[in-house]
């Protein structure tokens, strides 16, 4: 499996929400969990310093995530595209079945920061969530990572992800709720 890329620039990452599934062959999933309750599935995929969430209710489909300058993704079922500069809110209904909001931020910190942050996400993801690491891809002694965490209850999902950019000292950090009716 390839590594991720994680040289770039975090201004040409794009947040995108599909009203459809995507192909697992788009993408390089390096950790993934499937969660199904009564009234709803989800798939959540740890994409590199990135991440894919598709979550399936009664006949709505929303997949959100973050894709890499020039990934190939379709066109068909997009609904949303955002680049990530500063913080961002967005909210969606798409009908009776699923509503879904999400905000998302881009912080730069220093280096004992990021890694005081990349310690404390690993211990938590023991008890909860997917925490990938990237230990040959480290820069001055910092790893690229990814930690997805999960809240699935009968009547809605939350997902907080945190994504580090070690190179440009940069956490990259989602909060998402799909709420069912």
């Amino acid at each position: 499996m390839d590594a991720p890329k994680i040289n770039l620039a975090i201004s040409e990452l794009s947040f995108s929400l599909y009203q459809r599934s995507l192909h697992p062959e788009l993408f390089n999933i390096y950790a993934k969990r499937h969660l199904r309750t009564q009234k709803y599935e989800a798939l959540i995929w740890a994409t590199g310093c990135s991440h894919v969430i598709t979550v399936l209710a009664s006949d709505t489909c929303l997949t959100e995530l973050i894709a890499l300058p020039g990934q190939l993704l379709p066109k068909k079922g997009l609904i949303e595209r955002f680049q990530f500069r500063g913080q961002r809110n967005h909210k969606c209904t798409l009908n009776r079945a699923m509503s879904y909001m999400t905000d998302f931020q881009v912080e730069k910190m220093s280096a004992n920061l990021y890694r005081q942050s990349f310690t404390d996400l690993e211990r938590f993801a023991h008890n909860r969530g997917v925490f990938v690491k990237f230990p040959g891809l480290a820069v001055g002694g910092l790893e690229p990572f990814s930690y997805l965490d999960f809240e699935a209850r009968s009547k809605d999902l939350h997902v907080h992800t945190f994504h580090g950019y070690p190179d440009q000292i940069t956490i990259i950090k989602t909060q998402s709720l799909f709420d069912f009716h």
